[in-house]
Order: C-alpha cells, then structure tokens, then sequence
C-alpha cells in the first residue's frame, strides 16, 4: 500500500529530495510552508511551497525562476515526478537566463 503524504510532508521531502541532487536552502519564511533552494553557485532559486507566489514575494525573492506548489496529498512516486519535472524546468529557465546574462554553458555547475 502506498503512502499518501500530506501537503506540510511533502514540502518536507521534496527538500530533501532537491538537497541530494545538489540544492541548498537559502531562505524559508516564518511559517516555514514557502522555502527557497539554489544549487552552489548559482544566481537562481527554485521555490517549494503550498501556495502560489504572492506579490510580496515576487518582490523579495525576484531570483526564483521555478515554483514548486504543494496543495495536495499525494504519493511518494508522484512527488518524486512533480520534483524531477520542477527541477527540469528550472534548468531550462536557468539557461534562458544566464544566456540573457551573457554566462556560457560551461560555467554552469547545475543541471
């Protein structure tokens, strides 16, 4: 029988999941249910929450390029796949942005 994690889990293992391929938390709010990771030295951060940006933190986080938004239960492979298709979409938008920014491809450490 499979697991069904609840959104605050899923938050929670989904950092965990982002942290071993090379994700560092650099920020988290107060009530801990929007945190924001970057792999090393990158000028880029994807978002894991339970809610969608608001302007607020448009403002203070204008370096999140990916959200990952949590609002429901669900299963351990299914957060594996919401994960891969976030961090997959992060690179991609990464690229776009450091090649705005004038940064080679050879630089990047991360996907």
């Amino acid at each position: 029988m499979t697991s069904v994690l609840r959104p605050a889990e899923a938050l929670v293992r989904a950092v965990e999941i982002l942290a071993a391929q090379g994700f560092a938390v650099v920020a988290r709010n107060t009530r801990g249910d929007s945190v924001y990771l970057k792999p090393e030295a990158c000028a880029f951060a994807l978002r894991v929450s339970n809610h969608p940006r608001t302007p607020k933190q448009r403002k203070n986080h204008p370096d999140a390029i990916t959200s990952l938004v949590l609002r429901d239960p669900t299963s351990e492979a299914a957060l594996a796949e919401t994960v891969a298709v976030a961090v997959r979409n992060f690179g991609g938008e990464r690229v776009k942005r450091e090649r705005g920014l004038g940064v080679r491809a050879i630089d990047r450490t991360y996907p």
